[in-house]
Order: structure tokens, then sequence, then C-alpha cells
């Protein structure tokens, strides 16, 4: 069985808020857990209406202190946005509390527009990102003698690090360190198959020993594939509103997508977001066994930005159920 895991950025739907979302990514870690996932990640995103996953830390806190056995961390903090001190004192924080149980996935993007950045980024522009995850790694490692800044907590913790990208970058990057690496396949897989080729090609052993690659993937599972392309057409149109300068809590589902937006729009979303699994059981599990054959990741981590959350619930238990047996 391949380990499967969740991507999780708390969507805050139409009609709800940011407790709402908040509440129910506690509830969706403790069904996880129930259901066999190894992971459950959260995403760093800025100033974005229907994203309640902004302070990444603190949520992953507060998902790990309602579960037991689940692995939980960020899928991933954005490093450029802040110290790498300051991200070492955090997860060996977290890691001190919850014990082996922490992730660190760094990515290098902002995770939001270019004003917002800005504002995070304040004084810091420079992107120096291989050297800050190199500098992040040592303060997670054993101090040395005379060492002149430690994280504490932190030092000695070795809270695992994850390299996260969408292109050739991260992919070096995590050969060349030796660390596992999750692309983003679920919102940008154009780069998808030379990435996994350069991982795998380049890959150098040093964290851990061999390669190890993550396909993230979105899940819309239900009882039929006319309900489950219907659940997916939230994320589409939120992808859509997006793209065109309209960001907002995530739209309610609608049954033809072609009444509220032209094919167009449509279509490149769909492009984007073609890294899918979209319908009943059946139709599920074969979409899925056929991504494991032709990318052979060594885990999946699903994803699914549903607007009403017992739907939401339905399909990752599906998919779960499928995955037990693949």
């Amino acid at each position: 069985m391949i380990p499967y895991s969740i991507l999780d950025l708390s969507p805050i739907p139409e009609g709800g808020s940011a407790s709402d979302a908040l509440w129910r990514t506690g509830e969706l870690a403790r069904h996880a857990e129930a259901w066999g996932y190894k992971r459950y990640w959260l995403a760093e995103h800025h100033n974005m209406p229907g994203i309640a996953s902004s302070a990444t830390a603190v949520l992953i806190a507060h998902v790990a202190s309602q579960t037991e056995t689940i692995r939980v961390g960020s899928g991933g903090v954005m490093l450029p946005n802040h110290a790498p001190l300051v991200i070492a004192e955090q997860f060996g924080t977290l890691s001190t509390l919850y014990g082996d149980r922490i992730d660190l996935g760094l990515g290098r993007a902002p995770g939001t527009d270019a004003r917002t950045a800005h504002a995070l980024r304040r004084g810091r522009m420079e992107d120096n990102f291989p050297d800050e995850v190199v500098e992040l790694l040592g303060y997670l490692s054993p101090s040395v003698a005379d060492q002149p800044v430690r994280a504490i907590p932190g030092e000695g913790t070795k809270v695992p690090v994850w390299i996260l990208g969408s292109s050739l970058f991260g992919a070096q990057l995590a050969a060349h360190l030796g660390l596992p690496y999750a692309f983003a396949s679920h919102f940008a897989p154009d780069a998808l198959e030379p990435a996994i080729q350069t991982y795998r090609e380049r890959f150098q052993p040093g964290l851990t020993k061999a390669p190890c690659f993550m396909l993230a993937v979105n899940v819309f599972a239900a009882d039929t594939d006319v309900d489950a392309h219907r659940l997916r057409s939230s994320q589409l149109l939120g992808f859509i509103n997006l793209r065109t300068g309209r960001p907002g809590p995530l739209p309610a589902p609608v049954d033809d997508i072609a009444t509220v937006a032209t094919p167009q729009v449509v279509q490149t979303a769909d492009s984007q977001l073609r890294v899918a699994a979209v319908g009943a059981p059946d139709t599920v599990r074969a979409q899925l066994a056929a991504m494991i054959e032709r990318y052979q990741p060594d885990e999946l981590i699903l994803t699914g930005q549903i607007h009403d959350h017992a739907a939401r619930l339905k399909s990752f238990e599906i998919a779960a159920d499928i995955l037990k047996n693949l």
C-alpha cells in the first residue's frame, strides 16, 4: 500500500467564516487519523479571503493537539517570508511539544500577491532560498561548541524537512541536499515529469539515503460521477476567480459551470488542475491507479477544495478506502 496524506488549506466557503474553517480542519484531521492517512499538512497563504491557513505553525499546533499519531506539518511554509531562525524555533517548539510527528515542508513562492509579499518580506527582498534552507537545517541539527546562534527549542530536534516545488529548481535543490521532494502537481503540473526525472537522477544521499517523491493530487469522490464533478466546480470557480483578480471565499458548487464561466477560462483552470481523480469510487480508483502507475510516487498527498464540509469528509473517506487496497 502506498502511503497517503492530506494537504489542507482550511478553505473558507461562501457563507462561512474563518472560525468555521479552522474548526473543520480539526475535525477533518481527526477523521484522517482514523482513516489511515499518514500526514496532515497545512499550506501557508496570505491575504486570501478563501484560505484560513496563514498562521501555519499555529494551525499545526491546533491539529497536533487534537490528534495522536498522524504526522502534522507544513505543505508548506514559504521560507523567504521568514527568518530561518524563527522557523527553526517554531518547528523546534512543535517537535518538543508533540514529539516525532512534525514535518517541515519548505516552499520558495510568497504564497500571495506581490503587494502582500512586500508587506511580509519588507527589508529582506533578496531570494537566497538554497542558503536559507541550509541555514535552517543547521539550526535543527545538534549544536556545536561556540555556535553563536542557536535555535532553542529547535537544535537537535532534526525535524524532517521536505522541499516543495513546481519547477526543476526545487527538484535540483532537493536532490543536491538529499531531501524528500513534494511536487505541486495539484495546481502547477506542467513540469511534473521532468522534475521527477531530475530529482531521481541527481539525488545525492543526505538527510535521507534514497529519493522520496510525493505526488499531490486533487480528489473529488462522491456516490456518482455527476455528484463528484459538481463538487469540483467549487475548486474550478475559486481558481478562476483567483487568476482573474477576484479572490474570495470558496464558491458554492454549480450543476453546469458553463453557465457561470466562459469555456476558455474553464479550459485553462481545468488544465492547471488536471492532476485529479474525480468521480464515483470505481472511477477514482481507476484514476488513482493510473497516476501511481505513471509517476511511481513514494507517497500521495490528496487535496480537495470542497464547499460542503460533509461532502469533503466523505470524499477523503472514499479516497482512503480506495488507497488502502491499491
